[in-house]
């Protein structure tokens, strides 16, 4: 499901197939395998930030939901 670090000159969605401009990050880390503090990153389209949000969300593993420029600024709201 993941296409890419947050990094990338043009993000895209990581839902599978999507081609899409990527606009929010998803913050997440697996609890079993990371410490507290870690984050990995899911970037979504506004078509598909619900689902990936419910899909790691379910799981207990969604920790924050930023807009990308937020996350890019370093800068997240929360």
């Amino acid at each position: 499901m993941i296409n890419g670090p947050v990094s990338e000159e043009k993000p895209i969605c990581s839902a599978k197939g999507c081609h899409a401009d990527a606009v929010w990050v998803l913050a997440w880390n697996n609890p079993k395998l990371h410490t507290p503090e870690r984050r990995k990153t899911w970037l979504a389209c506004e078509e598909h930030r619900e689902h990936l949000s419910q899909f790691l969300g379910v799981r207990g593993f969604l920790k924050d939901v930023v807009p990308l420029g937020e996350w890019e600024s370093g800068s997240p709201a929360s």
